[in-house]
């Protein structure tokens, strides 16, 4: 702002004598002369440590601890802190494929230059909002504890390479700065809607092999007790030990289980690369696994990317802290057909015993897996999100509606109300 008062001022001088401009403009000009000569002596040392936890969730602000090491010999105050985060500049061909749907100023000039699209990037790729800091004083040769705060506002990996101490000149018109290099990284969650107990249906089922052949880690069995070997009994079922103790043959006699075990089918089929009805659609299913009690029965993420992927969960194989961290690096399906999820639902199904579906649309291959699901006997839960309610065939949906199959209809910015309704 003084800059511009000092062109405006340059631009109206005339002699010294006829008018008072020429003095403003000494004056303006004097001022910023100072405080950039100010700014030049700013030697001091710092160093830091970022006391940074792993994860944080899109929506819950984010306290952590910085540690800020002054080690000049006179006291400083008045400083500000400022995290740096990576280079999140959009590339043209992300800029070009995004879809114009995001919400920008309609009818205005950024949006005709695509200037608010790719401020949305920006901080779509920032991941989050990291809040300046105003330092206490620092003694000499001290270390400092400060607490910083960062607002998560997309899920993905948010990405800081360092912290910038910065003192302003007595006008306040520039910061001299010392960048302390400091790479780190935070892996933002997706956001968790409230959820009522949920208790899904479904009776428990034969798992060959046990939890973990049901899970696709090893082969193992549930064991139950040891006997002499027999003619044709698998050498990995041999107990070496008793073997050695009783000087015989001695195999494992291991069991199969039963137990329950559900299946989140994620539909990530859109032609943008990203889209609200998609990250709500993310962020329900965040939701559920965090509210299906897993300790009991195994939960089978399935969806689809840049290939078709399935995660079990459950029964100690793995945390949810794990399958959220999977959600959050869910990116959309563009090239891809919705009958791409299918071999990965058949390759479960014959051990699923009930089946959670999060749709982002409603159309015949979507009501044909549901179809299918139902003739197999397979309780299904069937979440459709939707830019507005009078999207969908109400209809269509409610003909659906059997002891088998349930049907949900979430539209965005009521999808806290609705899902409380589940």
């Amino acid at each position: 702002m003084l800059i511009l008062l000092l062109a405006i001022a340059s631009g109206f001088t005339g002699s010294s004598n006829e008018s008072m401009n020429y003095q403003v403009v000494t004056f303006l000009l004097s001022i910023i002369t100072i405080a950039i000569v100010y700014s030049l002596f700013f030697r001091y040392r710092f160093s830091a440590h970022r006391h940074l936890p792993r994860f944080a969730t899109v929506g819950v602000k984010l306290n952590y601890k910085i540690v800020i090491h002054h080690k000049s010999d006179k006291i400083q105050q008045g400083l500000k802190l400022f995290e740096n985060l990576a280079d999140s500049r959009p590339s043209f061909n992300d800029f070009i494929a995004t879809s114009t749907t995001v919400k920008t100023r309609q009818r205005s000039l950024n949006q005709a230059f695509g200037y608010d699209r790719w401020l949305w990037l920006i901080a779509r790729q920032q991941c989050g909002v990291a809040l300046p800091i105003k330092l206490p004083v620092l003694a000499p040769h001290s270390k400092t504890e400060i607490i910083a705060e960062i607002i998560p506002t997309h899920r993905g990996i948010m990405r800081l390479t360092g912290l910038t101490v910065a003192r302003p000149d007595p006008f306040g018109l520039f910061n001299a700065c010392k960048t302390i290099s400091l790479p780190q990284s935070l892996l933002v969650l997706p956001k968790l809607y409230q959820l009522p107990p949920i208790q899904l249906p479904g009776v428990k089922k034969h798992q060959s092999g046990g939890v973990a052949l049901a899970s696709s880690v090893g082969d193992s069995e549930e064991f139950r007790s040891l006997r002499d070997y027999r003619p044709g009994d698998p050498l990995r079922k041999i107990h070496w030990k008793s073997w050695a103790k009783v000087g015989k043959p001695i195999v494992k006699e291991e069991q199969d289980e039963f137990f329950v075990r559900h299946a989140l089918i994620l539909d990530t089929f859109q032609s943008v690369n990203y889209s609200e009805i998609l990250e709500s659609a993310i962020s329900i299913a965040a939701s559920l696994a965090c509210e299906v009690q897993t300790q009991e029965s195994l939960l089978d993420l399935m969806f689809v990317g840049h290939e078709a992927y399935c995660f079990t969960f459950g029964r100690g194989i793995s945390h949810t802290d794990k399958m959220l961290e999977i959600l959050a690096s869910v990116v959309a399906c563009r090239d891809k057909t919705f009958d791409a999820i299918i071999p990965a639902v058949l390759e479960k199904l014959s051990l699923l015993s009930g089946c959670i579906c999060i749709f982002l649309c409603w159309d015949e291959d979507r009501k044909r897996l549901v179809n299918y699901l139902k003739t197999m006997g397979i309780h299904t839960l069937v979440l459709v999100v939707t830019n507005q309610a009078g999207e969908l065939d109400h209809s269509d949906l409610a003909s659906m509606n059997d002891e088998l199959a349930t049907f949900h209809i979430l539209t965005l910015g009521n999808i806290q109300e609705e899902l409380m309704h589940l």
